[in-house]
């Protein structure tokens, strides 16, 4: 239950992220070509659109929670689950908006560190009441969902306050929140088509994992625990995407288009030693993962299966994060959008179908499909960089 209703959150994050890479991109301009004001009034107009389809999301996760759970293909008992789930969490998305996309605001600015202290503080209050919760209260996925609530609550006050700080490098002030189309119009000139490739991406994710959930309830288990697993590897690799997405807007601003070639370089590389890495201790300690989540020995026996697969897509993602995160950074979201939308369903949701049940490879075989989406994206971003088209976009 908790599972499905995670991805309804992965949804709305992803939405959020998209804005974000929209603030990110307009902000990291403003800033490299030192424009402190216009950096500023870009960051208001992030603020206020988060807090606009950040209320209308917790809205419609609260009062539709149960057709959109149902919506997902879930038994029963599962809907019911994930419908309390997503009641409690549902209204904290306003503030996770706040906490998302301010974070964007942040690392265009050239800050990253800030985010991770509030990144932190979000989740660690977030897993502390949820353990207390349910552990010590026997709440079940209601306190799991409440733990959501206070989090996103916590991050999304500290965003504010540090944004409208006047000892923060970017001071925000009421002014920075009235309207301003055309401001609005350049984050979402570049954040919408990240939307729909994040959107687009999210949709073919749980698609899968409905194809996934006709492999039974232990291969739908392993796979969810194979996701949390992986993304302790990947995550890092995302960063240095982000890193790249921040770099390459601001080299830009600053009129130098070799800087941000360069940029990608060294994030490339960084990010293959990094997640090449966790790849190694992912395939070497796949079972012993995963029997902390499950004595289960169905769900032991996939789950680690499906992580030392994910082990060797992890050099693979790498790549396609950073090209994917150095476009980005110069606007060139459609491309993305279009490549993404090409690869997720027209190869990961047919591959999942051919290897899973046509083949019976199962849980294995949507992994492989995984890897090989991940494998045509990169070279697909990589060829679109190599154009140089992305230098001359205007943001």
């Amino acid at each position: 239950g908790v599972g499905l209703g995670g991805q309804i959150l992965n949804l709305i994050a992803a939405l959020f992220g998209a804005l974000g890479v929209g603030a990110t991109a307009v902000v990291a301009r403003s800033i490299g070509a030192r424009d402190r004001a216009e950096a500023e009034a870009v960051a208001g107009q992030g603020v206020l659109i988060a807090l606009f389809i950040g209320a209308l999301s917790s809205a419609v996760a609260y009062l539709l929670a149960q057709p959109i759970i149902a919506l997902f293909g879930g038994e029963p008992g599962v809907v019911v689950q994930g419908t309390a789930w997503l009641r409690m969490a549902g209204p904290s998305f306003a503030l996770m908006g706040l906490m998302l996309v301010g974070n964007a605001i942040m690392r265009g600015a050239g800050d990253t560190r800030t985010p991770l202290m509030v990144i932190i503080a979000a989740y660690v209050i977030n897993v502390v009441i949820a353990w207390i919760l349910t552990r010590m209260l026997g709440m079940g996925v209601v306190g799991v969902g409440i733990g959501v609530l206070v989090g996103h609550l916590i991050g999304g006050l500290l965003v504010v306050v540090i944004l409208f700080s006047r000892r923060y490098q970017l001071q925000l002030s009421l002014s920075d929140l009235q309207p301003d189309l055309a401001y609005i119009e350049r984050i979402l000139n570049v954040g919408l088509p990240a939307g729909g490739e994040q959107i687009i991406l999210q949709l073919a994710l749980s698609y899968q994992a409905a194809l996934i959930s006709a492999f039974g309830t232990a291969a739908y288990a392993a796979h969810q625990i194979a996701i949390r697993v992986t993304a302790l590897s990947y995550l890092p690799g995302w960063g240095f995407s982000v890193a790249t997405t921040t770099l390459v807007g601001q080299e830009l601003g600053a009129k130098n288009p070799d800087g941000a070639r360069e940029a990608t370089a060294v994030a490339r590389r960084f990010s293959l030693l990094v997640m090449g890495g966790m790849g190694v201790a992912l395939f070497l300690f796949a079972e012993p993962i995963v029997r902390i989540f499950t004595a289960d020995p169905g769900v032991i026996r996939e789950g680690a299966r499906a992580i030392r697969i994910a082990a060797f897509i992890q050099p693979l993602m790498s790549q396609s994060f950073i090209f994917g995160g150095a476009l980005r950074g110069a606007g060139d979201t459609r491309s993305t959008m279009v490549i993404t939308m090409s690869t997720v369903w027209g190869l990961r949701i047919v591959a999942t179908y051919l290897l899973g049940h046509l083949l019976g490879l199962g849980l294995a075989g949507a992994w492989l499909a995984a890897g090989m989406d991940f494998t045509l994206r990169w070279i697909l971003f990589s060829l679109r960089f190599r154009t140089g088209k992305w230098a001359l976009l205007r943001v």
